[in-house]
């Protein structure tokens, strides 16, 4: 599983097969597994189809390392339309954005300043969350994060359990009373920053959580939002909360459109706050070879789908 895992990482940053794979049916009737179209209506009907099973909704528009500053106010622009569709449509959803897509790599002011754009927009209507991407974008995207916590409220940040130093940065941020979505990690990195084993990253992983569930972070008022699809995990992590007697609005399960799909539902029907990203867009290669990645065995799910009639 490690072999497989390291060859898709390998192969979502190639541009080559990227260009080439995208071209084909099968790939396409694959991906749509995990997103329910390329374009923002997609997801929004998507999520008025949530609602009615009691489960929210956070949007995605794929695409990263945007090196054109025109192009990054226009990802910035659609984040607005979006926002503005969500109260339309009187939505129970939010918004996630990649700072690389809003122009990081052009510089921290330009990013920043397309950034707050989307979190005023938001204001009053949710959080405007800050996916992470690879470790050499960690300092930046917190010190952008720090910068627009400072100014607004409703903004929050992922963090990634497989980094080493995870656990220093949400010790810095818990203060802030941040809203927190923890994840495993997607990208590939190597052993000199992140856990190589799935399970110290699983260890790891209910450490977090359990920080982000402790007594300092509940009196900073922190947003947790548990963000897996390991089940064995988020049982684990039930049973914590449980077990201090916490009531089930302490955390929130935000999880993948298509992954886990009916533990989603038990969750919301249990009383749990369930939570669904949705992702769409055209730039979709590099983030579905990840999400297979992260769960290998997702492979062979998909070949036997791509082989059924």
């Amino acid at each position: 599983m490690g072999l497989m895992r390291s060859v898709l990482l390998r192969g979502s940053q190639s541009a080559w097969l990227r260009e080439r794979a995208t071209r084909h049916r099968f790939v396409r009737r694959a991906v749509s597994r995990f997103m329910p179209g390329e374009t923002a209506e997609d997801a929004l009907k998507t999520a008025v189809a949530l609602k009615q099973q009691s489960i929210g909704a956070v949007f995605t528009r794929l695409g990263e390392n945007v090196t054109d500053p025109t192009e990054a106010a226009q990802v910035a622009e659609h984040y607005l339309g979006v926002l503005d569709r969500i109260r339309e449509l009187e939505l129970s959803a939010e918004v996630s954005v990649k700072l690389t897509q809003l122009g990081l790599d052009l510089g921290q002011d330009l990013c920043y300043s397309n950034l707050i754009r989307i979190v005023e927009r938001a204001s009053g209507a949710g959080v405007v969350w800050i996916d992470m991407e690879a470790s050499q974008y960690v300092g930046a995207t917190l010190e952008i994060y720090r910068r627009a916590r400072k100014a607004h409220p409703h903004v929050g940040v992922c963090l990634q359990a497989y980094l080493y130093r995870t656990a220093d940065d949400l010790a810095s941020l818990i203060p802030f009373g941040a809203a927190i979505r923890l994840v495993k990690g997607a990208y590939k990195e190597p052993s000199s920053v992140a856990f190589p084993r799935k399970k110290q990253v699983d260890e790891n992983y209910f450490k977090l959580a359990a920080q982000m569930l402790g007594e300092e972070a509940r009196a900073a008022q922190l947003r947790a939002a548990i963000a897996t699809h390991d089940r064995v995990l988020i049982q684990r992590i039930i049973d914590f909360v449980q077990s201090r007697k916490l009531g089930r609005d302490s955390l929130e399960f935000q999880m993948l459109y298509g992954i886990q799909t009916q533990e989603q539902l038990r969750l919301a029907r249990e009383g749990w706050k369930s939570i669904v990203l949705v992702a769409y867009g055209s730039y979709w290669f590099p983030w579905y070879m990840r999400r297979l990645a992260e769960r290998p065995a997702n492979v062979w799910f998909v070949l036997r789908n791509l082989l059924a009639p």
